[in-house]
């Protein structure tokens, strides 16, 4: 709040001058004074919300566990899985080289049957 120094306007008395420095103080006090309310009631909204974000957090944090129990499951039912496929695997090789081996053997005794003694 300045005062123009103008034909039109009367010089500023000491008093006017230090009573608008007065002035320009309290209106920077109450400036200050609002902002300082503005944080303070947000100070709840704010505790509501980090509440919010920490039963959020606590939520996805048993989720998470859950998944990781689950996975561990998979994992096992996986590996047991896998096991027995390998096994399975063995065998039918097994089975392949008997039946291929027997076969040969057929084939062999069939050729001796043929040309005689």
């Amino acid at each position: 709040m300045a005062i123009e120094d103008t034909d039109e306007h009367v010089k500023a008395t000491p008093r006017e001058i230090d009573l608008h420095a007065q002035l320009d103080a309290l209106h920077n006090q109450v400036t200050e004074l609002l902002k300082a309310w503005e944080t303070i009631t947000e100070g709840p909204k704010l505790l509501s919300e980090v509440q919010n974000l920490k039963a959020t957090l606590g939520t996805h944090s048993k989720q998470l566990e859950q998944s990781a129990e689950k996975l561990s499951q998979i994992e096992v039912e996986y590996l047991v899985i896998r096991d027995e496929n390998e096994a399975l695997d063995t065998t039918g090789k097994k089975r392949c080289i008997f039946q291929t081996q027997h076969k040969q053997g057929y084939a062999h005794l069939a050729v001796s049957f043929e040309g005689g003694p």
